[in-house]
Order: structure tokens, then C-alpha cells, then sequence
């Protein structure tokens, strides 16, 4: 029999990358974590992630605990192009509502995705857990804000983008140092896995504690649909980093872009894509449907051997 944690004898799975620790707490050992996506914008790109009201989004954080997230992300900018948000909107949107969620929801993980050092020091004295920078460290000072305060951090790769702008005709070359007979869409593995570690370097000599730092490649940011495929079958490169993986993959535009499909019909592809990457070791996934993305990790996790089934009865009894 297996045991829990271990996988079956003579089977050849992919390493689980590190799980995450947020302020003493660990998720993402066995089965993966789940960072459930709550937007105080009214223009994101998925209409379902859309919560401004205070009392929807209140209900969307109580949705996601029932339904077995560990993590909140809640952003107060569209991450693509839109109006302006200022730093002092961005705020008014996040820091007041975090404040309530860690009252009302003492157990639940909080995530932030801001790209601002002013925000990140606002949310993180509201009680924020963890800064998602989606926008790959373009303000230098968010890390330094984590380390002092002891926070988790999110490392990412846009190569080079900056914050609220589209990819355009992005190009990631085989360096000329690579070995003979590199495969050319490598291009895009080599330089993520580059800029995460010195990423991730960086957040730990800044005081971000090693476990608390996850690396995230950042599909569809400064990347093509190409890029964002080669990427998710390259999930077992990105655990040799070391560090938890985050994979934030839900409804995104490879995906739709790759089955032709508006994002309210991106959550067959989603899954799959989300199967796949935890079958490859991947620690936390960013996700819209918490529901689904749960049943899935948790079946990924037990044909693994990472977790036991909830009960086994059939042809034992």
C-alpha cells in the first residue's frame, strides 16, 4: 500500500517543488494550495472576479474558504491596460477591505497583488500575508517592505514589461553560451529561470524568509501563447529553483487563445492546464474556481501518492 506523502513503488514522478510558509503557517505540502482571486476593480478581464462592492466581496472570501482555498489574492488594479489607478485609489480599495478580512476570516492567508512599494506598506500593516507582484519587482522598494516585514513575496518574470502594458512581438533568443543543440523555445525557460532566482535572491537578502518567497513564470505577461505553452510543459525546470511555484494560470488568454474561447469559457482548459502543472510539482495555484481547481489538485495529489483517497471501500468490502 502507499503511503500518504510517498509515491508508488517504481513510479518516476516529477520533484514537488517547496512548500509555502506564511507567518508559521505551511500550505501546499502534499496536495496543492489554492490562492483564490478576489478583484475590488470593475474591469478586470473575467467579469466573475469582479468585486467592488464590499459585501460581494466578503462573499466571494467566504465562498473561496468553504470551498478549500488557503489563499486570498485581492487586487485593486486590472493588471492590463484601463484607466489610470492612482496609488491613493489603490489604497482605498485594498487596504480597508484586507483589514475586514483579517477580522472576519482570522484563518484564511492574505495575498495583495500590487506592483507599488507605497501599497504593499499599507496592506502589509493592514495584516496582508504576502505581496503578489505581478510586475516582476518594477518598483525596487516592494521586497524591501516585505523583508521588514517579515511577509511572503512573489517573484515573477514579464521579461522586462512594464506594469499595465500588452506583450508585443516579445522574442526570448537561446543565449549564445547555451549548449550545443539547446532547443530554441528554450529562449523563454532559460531567461525565467534567470531573472526568478536573482528574484528571489534578491527578496531573501532583503529579510523575505526563504520559504516564503514563491516564483511565479508569469504566463501571458511580456510572453506569447507560444511562450506560456512551452512554459506550462517546463513546470518541473521551474521546482529546481528551490522555491515554492506559484502557477497562476485561470482563464488566462494562452489558454483561450490556444482552444479559441472567450474567458467565461476557459475552465475545461484551465483545469487541464492546472493538472498538469501539479502533476509537475507546482505548490499554489491563482484561481477563479475554487471548486473545481480543489477536486483537481486533490485527484492530482492522489494519483501522485502525495495524499490518500477521502475514503476506500470498493473491493474491500
Amino acid at each position: 500500500m502507499t503511503t500518504p506523502g510517498q509515491p508508488p513503488a517504481g513510479a518516476a514522478l516529477p520533484p514537488r517543488a517547496a512548500a509555502l510558509v506564511l507567518r508559521g503557517r505551511t500550505v501546499g505540502a502534499t496536495s496543492a494550495a489554492i490562492m483564490a482571486i478576489v478583484n475590488r476593480t470593475t474591469d478586470s478581464f473575467y467579469s466573475g472576479a469582479r468585486q467592488a462592492d464590499d459585501t460581494e466581496a466578503l462573499r466571494a472570501v467566504e465562498r473561496a474558504s468553504l470551498e478549500g482555498a488557503e489563499i486570498v489574492d485581492v487586487g485593486g488594479v486590472r493588471a492590463g491596460t484601463g484607466p489610470e489607478v492612482t496609488v491613493a485609489e489603490e489604497i482605498r480599495r485594498t487596504v480597508p477591505f484586507v483589514e475586514r478580512v483579517r477580522a472576519e476570516f482570522p484563518d484564511m492567508l492574505v495575498s495583495v497583488d500590487t506592483w507599488r512599494s507605497e501599497v504593499a506598506r499599507e496592506v502589509l500593516g493592514a495584516g496582508a500575508d504576502l505581496l503578489n507582484d505581478t510586475w516582476a519587482g518594477h518598483d525596487p522598494g516592494l521586497v524591501e517592505e516585505a523583508g521588514r516585514a517579515g511577509a511572503g513575496v512573489v517573484c515573477s518574470h514579464t521579461g522586462g514589461a512594464v506594469p499595465r502594458t500588452d506583450p508585443f512581438q516579445v522574442r526570448y533568443p537561446v543565449p549564445l553560451d547555451a549548449p550545443a543543440g539547446t532547443d530554441p523555445r528554450d529562449g523563454v525557460v532559460l531567461d525565467v529561470l534567470a531573472t526568478l532566482a536573482a528574484a528571489a535572491r534578491r527578496a531573501v537578502a532583503c529579510g523575505v524568509p526563504r520559504e516564503s518567497v514563491l516564483v511565479d513564470p508569469t504566463h501571458d505577461f511580456g510572453k506569447s501563447t507560444w511562450h506560456s505553452l512551452h512554459l506550462l510543459r517546463s513546470t518541473g525546470r521551474l521546482t529546481g529553483l528551490g522555491f515554492p511555484v506559484l502557477m497562476a494560470l485561470s482563464r488566462k488568454d494562452f489558454v483561450g487563445e490556444t482552444l479559441d474561447l472567450p474567458a467565461e469559457d476557459r475552465l475545461e482548459g484551465t483545469l487541464a492546464a492546472t493538472a498538469l502543472a501539479a502533476w509537475m510539482g507546482a505548490t499554489v495555484f491563482r484561481a477563479h474556481d475554487v471548486r473545481a481547481t480543489r477536486r483537481v489538485l486533490d485527484m492530482t495529489a492522489a494519483v501522485r501518492g502525495d495524499e490518500a483517497p477521502a475514503r476506500v471501500l470498493r473491493g474491500l468490502v
